[in-house]
């Protein structure tokens, strides 16, 4: 395969299969890039080229079964209709799909939505904060958390896609003290003079419930929890009375399926009256505009940024993938076609 430019019709379509299961951390060799000719699009479904891909680390566990071997993976995709057979996917359109790592993907319109245009916002912000990865984080403050004015917050995985985005949206909501986790030195000084956390610690500095009680000595009312394992456990540790852990992901135990069970004190769940809850965003797709009303119009203020890792060339999926796994990335991943 050759290529970083943006595919077009006249070159073959390329979709990444996978091929292998994995055990622990996934290689190359677990994928394959597939030729095809262009797909044509059957009446009632329209042909789209794509122009953004999503890797996300939910991408990881569905490895293990959820996604079929040798077949194109899915994944959220942007891209721009350019043959049509259903006139509510008109040609021209930018349309958001799951039918992606592939350059070009047949859809109906029940599988597609036609995206908004918002003057000032680039179309990254699509798989970014205004996508399924802002949306993570809007409905766990808003609908999990509940976060109230003033709560102090702690976020595992803080520089990554759904991090960077929970710390931007809970510092706008008028959160008090907002403490990260991360895996460098250099991403826990992008969150503070970046993003707006009041501390962050790099986790391979010590045990976490030592640095996290540092790093919030005072407790906190709410985790986001990206990670599970020793992070969640200190953050229940460090929970005030009627705390609340949002279940977002584990992303640090996709890689190591022995990976010892999560210690914590049981009774404090009790006796802080703590409460924990997990959530897919595919169920809360209503909150799609309401989270449009409150960040568009700072984004285009410039009260809230993008924090994206762009790797461009579709040829690059997979290695922005492994990337996105070994903490590769600052922010969103994504990958552009040129």
């Amino acid at each position: 395969m050759t290529a970083s430019t943006a595919p077009t019709t006249t070159a073959p379509a390329i979709a990444v299969h996978q091929i292998a299961r994995p055990i622990g951390f996934p290689t190359p060799g677990h994928f394959r890039f597939v030729e095809s000719p262009v797909p044509e699009p059957a009446p009632g479904t329209a042909l789209v080229e794509n122009l953004y891909w999503s890797v996300d680390p939910y991408h990881r566990e569905m490895m293990d079964g959820d996604f079929a071997l040798d077949a194109p993976l899915e994944g959220r995709t942007l891209g721009r209709v350019i043959d049509s057979r259903d006139p509510a996917l008109p040609e021209g359109e930018i349309v958001l799909h799951r039918h992606g790592w592939r350059t070009h993907s047949v859809v109906r319109p029940d599988e597609a939505r036609r995206l908004p245009h918002h003057d000032g916002v680039p179309l990254s912000a699509h798989l970014g904060i205004l996508g399924g990865t802002g949306l993570t984080a809007y409905v766990g403050l808003t609908r999990i958390a509940q976060l109230r004015e003033g709560e102090d917050l702690f976020v595992s995985a803080a520089a990554g896609g759904v991090g960077t985005a929970t710390g931007r949206l809970a510092r706008l909501m008028g959160a008090g003290r907002l403490v990260g986790s991360a895996g460098t030195p250099e991403k826990v000084a992008y969150l503070t003079e970046r993003v707006g956390y009041d501390a962050a610690f790099d986790y391979h500095a010590g045990p976490v419930a030592d640095l996290l009680a540092k790093a919030a000595p005072a407790g906190i009312d709410v985790y986001v929890d990206n990670v599970g394992g020793d992070h969640l456990g200190a953050a229940i540790g460090a929970l005030r009375d009627h705390g609340r852990v949002v279940r977002v992901g584990t992303v640090g135990q996709y890689n190591t399926p022995d990976a010892p069970p999560v210690r914590f004190d049981h009774a404090d769940v009790v006796e802080k009256s703590l409460r924990m809850e997990g959530f897919l965003v595919r169920n809360h797709q209503e909150v799609q505009e309401e989270l449009y009303e409150f960040a568009v119009p700072r984004l285009v203020s410039g009260q809230l940024a993008l924090d994206e890792t762009v790797v461009t060339g579709f040829d690059r999926i997979v290695d922005a993938f492994l990337s996105m796994l070994r903490g590769g990335n600052t922010g969103k991943m994504i990958v552009r076609g040129s």
